[in-house]
């Protein structure tokens, strides 16, 4: 008799193999990559380091808010600071790092809200699921017996569900059943808060493309300001699709600034009296009037224009040996906020000198310190309160070459150090002077100070999406309070007929409820639309 074999194949040999071409292997990572990407939790990290990487821009100083800080920051730190340099910590918010974040940041949310916002709308069309088998399982669950029919049960449940999103089935048997959800503005409110936050995302990229800033000094004597390009501000930071020509046009004359001070010298309040022309007015030349102060900004030509501080200007006039004399006044920068000691420079060119290195060797500057109310410790000038009430100047007469026509940059406030450190810049005389009062140098040129006037600092803001930054961050709010405080719950309701022949119909109505979320409070609830349908029910039957 012949022995019969068996051979069992391993599940090994059976199992179906997939070749690991390059091309699923790239595939696969792709895949998993953006799955993660576009995970709620990969978005919350990237939302972390979002804020940990803009903290170098609130710690650190900036070079587009204050490069002459940033320079001496480089320089007191020595190697430490080039390095932080050469990492763009001094220009955070366009450094490569932080655009990455902020880029995958939207990536993640884009790609993480697209499908939920699916699934959301599919559940809302799908209504309330079927009630579940064995309702005894859930956490909330009542059973009674009433003496009512089934009909008579669902109209009152219908009645007291009224609000809810309601689903009524019937079943061969007789059984009729009701399920019921309620609190799918939880969802909403958390999709609306995410939504928000992108849209806050978005809207800031592009108020950095197309917004700008910039800031500028006006006499407050009737001297105007007009909107007309970049050459009219001192300072101007451009977005990075703002090349500066093609500005909203409006124009603002100051007319008068107004200080008022505590008997310690606290500020209480900064109004400037202005007039500004925008649109029609341009072409009819009409001024309207405006009061601004601080906080509280002139809106115009879809541009914001603030009013920052205020600073004094003396007026100095220089006379030469043949007579001729000029007058400037330029503002002065205050170095003491509190008594608005200021300190600047004020320039000159000698009249009627053809030759240039003749006319170089001979100009003057003014420089010293302003007090508008001049307290003197020996000859040492300083100010004892920050309103004008008794203005006095310290200054240095330097004659020389100034340095204006080398091509470099140079600040209205003071003097290039690198002329007086080379011998081309010297002082020639140094007096305190009240208003009114002169010094005389050994030329026989005379310089008198004769009055002070008032400058007010402007800032110009242009941002187009302002608007659209506040309606996405009240959509935040309020789809953060709405995810906060609605509950999702939902409930459901099987009443089965006795069946038992008797006179008097009587019903098992079962009723279980389930909250979709861990807040406290749906046991109450439950409890008490479960014994307000028993209630209605037996006070029907009981009417009838």
């Amino acid at each position: 008799m012949s022995e019969k074999t068996t051979t069992t194949e391993s599940p090994e040999t059976t199992r179906p193999t997939y070749r690991q071409t390059p091309v699923r292997r790239v595939l696969a990572f792709l895949r998993n990559t953006w799955r993660g990407l576009t995970s709620m939790r990969t978005a919350l990290v990237l939302l972390f380091l979002l804020a940990l990487a803009a903290l170098p821009g609130a710690l650190l100083p900036q070079w587009d808010l204050n490069a002459g800080k940033t320079e001496e920051y480089i320089a007191e730190h020595g190697w430490w600071g080039r390095l932080l340099d050469r990492l763009q910590f001094f220009d955070v918010y366009s450094s490569v790092w932080f655009s990455a974040i902020y880029l995958l940041l939207m990536v993640s949310l884009v790609g993480c809200l697209v499908p939920r916002t699916g699934e959301y709308l599919r559940a809302l069309r799908a209504g309330p699921v079927l009630t579940p088998r064995n309702l005894s399982r859930l956490p909330h669950y009542t059973k009674a017996e009433v003496a009512s029919d089934p009909d008579e049960v669902i109209d009152v449940v219908r009645q007291r569900l009224r609000g809810w999103r309601v689903a009524e089935r019937t079943q061969p048997d007789g059984t009729r059943t009701v399920s019921a959800e309620r609190g799918y503005l939880r969802e909403t409110g958390n999709l609306v808060f995410h939504f928000g936050m992108l849209g806050i995302i978005v809207t800031l990229a592009l108020g950095a493309m197309y917004s700008y800033e910039g800031q500028v000094i006006v006499h407050a004597d009737g001297h105007e300001f007009c909107n007309s390009g970049v050459f009219a501000y001192d300072s101007f930071d451009p977005g990075l699709r703002v090349d500066g020509t093609q500005l909203s046009p409006f124009c603002v004359k100051v007319n008068d600034f107004e200080a008022e001070f505590t008997e310690a010298g606290q500020p209480i309040s900064y109004e400037a009296d202005v007039q500004y022309q925008a649109g029609e007015d341009l072409e009819s030349g009409t001024w309207r009037d405006y009061r601004l102060a601080v906080n509280e900004p002139l809106r115009t030509a879809g541009d914001r224009v603030y009013l920052l501080g205020h600073g004094y200007a003396p007026t100095f006039t220089v006379t030469w040996p043949d007579g001729e004399s000029r007058t400037r006044t330029i503002q002065w920068r205050p170095t003491d906020t509190t008594t608005m000691l200021s300190q600047g420079a004020t320039k000159f060119d000698p009249p009627g000198i053809s030759d240039s290195e003749e006319r170089r060797k001979n100009q003057l500057a003014i420089t010293g310190l302003f007090a508008p109310t001049a307290a003197f410790h020996g000859n040492i000038l300083t100010s004892s309160f920050p309103d004008l009430t008794d203005p006095a100047v310290a200054i240095d007469v330097m004659r020389g070459e100034l340095g204006v026509e080398s091509g470099r940059s140079e600040s209205i406030f003071e003097i290039d150090q690198r002329m007086v450190e080379s011998g081309r810049l010297e002082r020639v005389a140094r007096e305190n002077l009240r208003v009114g009062e002169s010094v005389t140098l050994d030329d026989g040129t005379r310089i008198s100070f004769d009055g002070v006037r008032r400058w007010v600092s402007l800032q110009v803001s242009h941002d187009p999406t302002q608007g659209w930054v506040l309606g996405f961050a009240i959509a935040m709010f309020a789809g953060l309070g709405g995810s906060l405080v609605v509950k999702r719950r939902r409930f459901w309701v099987r009443v089965t007929p006795d069946g038992t022949d008797s006179d008097v119909r009587r019903s098992v109505v079962e009723l279980g409820g389930l909250a979709r979320t861990d807040q406290a409070g749906y046991g109450e609830e439950f409890t008490a639309i479960a014994r307000d349908i028993l209630e209605r029910t037996s006070q029907d039957r009981k009417a009838r």
